[in-house]
């Protein structure tokens, strides 16, 4: 039987967490965020004239009998955050050591049970070269076991490439919630990240939208040499190479700018890219650098 996503013990330190959200929430019932909106929940936020059709229900009497005046109390509205996580679950993240798709997984999970406690609408989706939906959208604590087991039974998808573009254009298309939406891939796409990218830019405009670029440690400083022959993971095309230093050199070149481009174009975008080596402790990447970065708190 395979280890948890996340133990207990992590479990008990993700309860006082909660995620931030900096654009206007806007969902239709009353959850546990303050929108900038104004509502009638019952936290105070000011005073207005009254209306013909306003609510009599809120008239201020003790401003009424000071000043002959009708005025309306104004209360801050409490509205859901939405949290969508995008997994990736190509053949290509099935690789590394850490394993990237475990890795991928348990980002998942520990935001999602993070979103289910604090009473936050969670969705989970996989994608390759599609997106499909793995849990909910749903909320409260009853669902974190749920959540848990979908993504702890979740595989990647055999023989399908990766093709970012349908699925992030899906995504972009499921309507207008704000909130937080959370990516995580390797990217790996041989039809390029530019295109790729363009629905995620627009949905930044009311999203707040975290891009988690997961590589294994082997291939951020791969150690070979001599004669190999590579396969490709999801269309099994070959090469045959053989590695030098040279070869090496220009092999993190090419990464760096692969690595470089993507995060100029989110944060050129208003999006959060987030540096995710699966060799870096998971507790360090969400109960620190997330902290850091405004996800958290």
């Amino acid at each position: 039987m395979s280890e948890p996503l996340l133990d207990q013990d992590f479990i008990a330190r993700l309860e006082r967490l909660e995620l931030v959200s900096r654009k206007i929430v806007s969902g239709k019932l009353k959850g546990e965020r303050r929108s900038r909106r104004r509502g009638s929940s019952t936290e105070f936020a000011d005073f207005r004239p009254y209306v013909p059709g306003d609510d009599l229900r809120f008239l201020d009497w003790n401003i009424l009998g000071r000043l002959d005046r009708l005025f309306l109390r104004v209360f801050l509205e409490e509205e859901d955050l939405w949290l969508d996580i995008l997994v990736d679950a190509s053949e290509s993240m099935r690789w590394g050591d850490p394993d990237k798709f475990t890795y991928a997984r348990r980002v998942a999970a520990a935001l999602g049970y993070i979103g289910l406690v604090q009473q936050d609408r969670v969705r989970v989706s996989a994608f390759s070269s599609r997106l499909r939906p793995i849990f909910g959208p749903a909320r409260g604590r009853r669902q974190a076991k749920r959540l848990l087991e979908q993504l702890e039974s979740l595989d990647v998808e055999r023989g399908e490439g990766t093709h970012l573009a349908p699925s992030f254009e899906r995504f972009a298309r499921t309507g207008g919630r704000t909130g937080i939406a959370v990516v995580v891939t390797d990217f790996f796409d041989r039809e390029g990240v530019e295109n790729a990218l363009r629905p995620l830019v627009a949905r930044a405009a009311t999203t707040d939208v975290f891009v988690f670029h997961v590589l294994a440690p082997q291939e951020l400083h791969p150690e070979v040499a001599g004669d190999l022959r590579l396969v490709d993971l999801e269309d099994g095309e070959a090469a045959e190479i053989t590695v030098s230093r040279p070869l090496l050199d220009a092999y993190q070149r090419t990464l760096d700018r692969f690595r470089g481009t993507i995060q100029m174009r989110c944060r050129s975008a208003g999006m959060h890219y987030v540096s995710a080596p699966t060799n870096v402790p998971f507790d360090q990447l969400l109960l620190g650098y997330l902290r850091r970065r405004g996800l958290l708190r």
